[in-house]
């Protein structure tokens, strides 16, 4: 096991820097989760610690020794990669075994590591096999074992379930998580799936065009968003979002050409005059009639997903302007509102209903640079 610190490292391919001066301290024995939407930069700061990629700038350190110019079979790391790269003449033993023929380790060893990690991933009965006798889950596996019979200090995955469908996915996290937990590796896993990304982690790196936008835990990036851009990725939907200024007093927001919202968030008084946008996420509303409601809602779609439904729409004086030219912009993406609801809750489309938030519920951004705001 090992600790992985990277000091403001930087990646630029010619004259276009990629990597924006990432800072990540790495646990013995945590598991980090890099995530982010497509080209944001995950794999490619994944793959400056195996050794794949060059530093241009910076330093990255393995349990405190300097890596950046060490081999990546010299960095004492485990990769397992989206595709699962297993030889297909191979059985499952020899895939998983190769590494450590090469390494020159004793066949007597080798057949004790490779039995335990079949143990471990429930493959014993798979070992003469070959690839394609397996399913995709089982194969993964195997990528897996390949990489604990190497008992490095870290392992490193990149994206390794996207190949997989919805069920397998659900179950190959689990799996992943239970195996981690019990071989307490250091590991860093790179993943496009913040649902994914929220069950793994100890610690989410959330990456936005190069750039670690947040390093939290999952709940504390839940909570506490440190921008519009990680409030709108993390949540399954996004955090809503209503543009406005703040009101005297700080108890309201206060819409043009259309009715103010109450915010009951303590501290705005010296914010007032000061144009936000105001986040609030899907299951932090409520229906609400009459007074209680903080604004009226036209329901445009209804989904419905058992357990939960949600509601998407947008405020009713909104609605009026129609959907498009309603609906907020937010790192260039056009949002309307979303609610959820239980599933029993019996909501028809086109109907108007009131909303209120909950107390503690709404966030506020600054409306030009998306960073949050704090009360006093």
């Amino acid at each position: 096991m090992a600790t992985v610190t990277l000091d403001a490292v930087k990646k630029r391919y010619g004259r276009t820097e990629v990597i924006h001066g990432v800072d990540l301290d790495v646990a013995d024995g945590e598991l980090i989760v890099i995530v982010g939407p497509s080209g944001c930069g995950k794999s490619t700061l994944l793959r400056t610690v195996a050794g794949l990629e060059t530093v241009s700038e910076g330093e990255i350190r393995i349990d405190g020794r300097r890596v950046n110019e060490v081999e990546p079979k010299d960095r004492d790391i485990a990769m397992v990669f989206q595709t699962y790269a297993l030889y297909p003449h191979m059985t499952v033993f020899d895939n998983m075994a190769y590494g450590l023929k090469i390494a020159k380790v004793p066949k007597v060893e080798i057949r004790a590591r490779v039995e335990e990690a079949a143990r471990l991933l429930a493959l014993g009965d798979f070992l003469e096999r070959r690839p394609k006798a397996l399913s995709g889950g089982q194969r993964q596996r195997v990528a897996m074992g390949r990489a604990i019979v190497r008992q490095p200090s870290v392992f490193l995955f990149d994206e390794p379930l996207s190949n997989l469908d919805a069920l397998l996915r659900v179950q190959m996290r689990l799996e992943i998580k239970q195996l981690q937990r019990r071989l307490g590796i250091t590991s860093l896993y790179v993943t496009h799936d913040q649902v994914e990304a929220m069950t793994l982690a100890d610690r989410l790196v959330v990456m936005n065009a190069g750039v670690a936008e947040q390093i939290d835990s999952p709940m504390g990036i839940y909570e506490r968003p440190a921008s519009t851009f990680v409030a709108s990725f993390i949540g399954s939907p996004g955090m809503n979002f209503i543009d406005g200024t703040v009101g005297a007093g700080g108890a309201a927001l206060e819409r043009s050409g259309a009715a103010t919202i109450p915010l009951r968030v303590p501290g705005l008084d010296a914010f007032a005059g000061r144009k936000v946008r105001a986040g609030v996420r899907p299951e932090h509303m409520t229906l609400a009639d009459g007074p209680e409601a903080d604004f009226s809602f036209e329901v445009v779609t209804v989904e419905t997903l058992g357990a939960d439904t949600l509601l998407h729409g947008l405020p009713s004086g909104d609605a009026d302007k129609g959907a498009a030219g309603a609906a907020t912009v937010v790192d260039g993406a056009r949002h309307s509102l979303a609610v959820r609801v239980t599933g029993k809750t019996r909501v028809a489309e086109g109907e108007r209903v009131g909303l209120r938030v909950e107390q503690g519920g709404w966030h506020l951004f600054d409306a030009q640079g998306g960073g949050r705001i704090e009360p006093d």
